[in-house]
């Protein structure tokens, strides 16, 4: 087998690895995952799982790093086109309904999960969970300001208070289809983040 063969089944397995393990982690926590438990779901050894990783908490952390990259495609890159500021905060927030509404993790938004699991303890996965939301946060409230600068929001707008009720609705959100399997909660969304952001063709009329 060629060096380059075996570099390319190796990350082709720690692939592997990593999506099943954002399946289960986001339906019933980063601590149900077990090696175990993976071994068994990919027919492999447990030294052949764990050797991708070194250790649980190097997994866990390895499973957030791919749940972001599912994140960033899903929400943040369909955004991307649109011009920076309200253009963009409007289609992000659609993104990110639908992100929740077709269930793209089993268990509804992974971070989400994360974080009600890790909120009350200390350590690096605890830590690596506070970032991504601070990091989060960070875009949308970039996205306002740069919003306010351009007029298309209200001078007086608080570029942080209004990121903090983006992120209020959309956990809204995944609990009530995640808890009450809510049908009518995705168009309660949009209609929410149609009152704070303003609607498009009102404005444009």
């Amino acid at each position: 087998m060629s060096p380059r063969k075996s570099v390319a089944e190796a990350l082709g397995t720690r692939a592997a690895i990593l999506d099943r393990s954002v399946a289960i982690a986001s339906a019933e926590g980063l601590e149900g995952l077990t090696i175990g438990r993976l071994a068994g779901e990919l027919g492999m050894s447990k030294s052949g799982v764990l050797g991708h990783f070194g250790s649980k908490e190097a997994l866990q952390l390895a499973v957030l790093g791919r749940a972001g990259e599912v994140f960033r495609a899903e929400v943040w890159e369909p955004a991307l086109p649109a011009a920076p500021g309200l253009a963009r905060l409007r289609v992000l927030c659609e993104a990110w309904i639908s992100y929740l509404e077709r269930e793209v993790f089993p268990g509804g938004c992974f971070f989400v999960a994360a974080a009600h699991e890790f909120d009350g303890r200390g350590g690096p996965v605890r830590d690596a969970v506070e970032s991504r939301f601070d990091a989060w946060r960070g875009r949308l409230r970039k996205e306002a300001q740069r919003a306010v600068d351009a007029g298309d929001l209200p001078e007086r707008t608080d570029p942080d208070q209004l990121a903090f009720e983006l992120l209020g609705m959309v956990m809204a959100l995944n609990h009530a289809i995640q808890l009450h399997h809510d049908p009518q909660a995705p168009d309660r969304a949009r209609r929410a983040v149609q009152a704070r952001l303003g609607d498009p063709e009102r404005l444009s009329a």
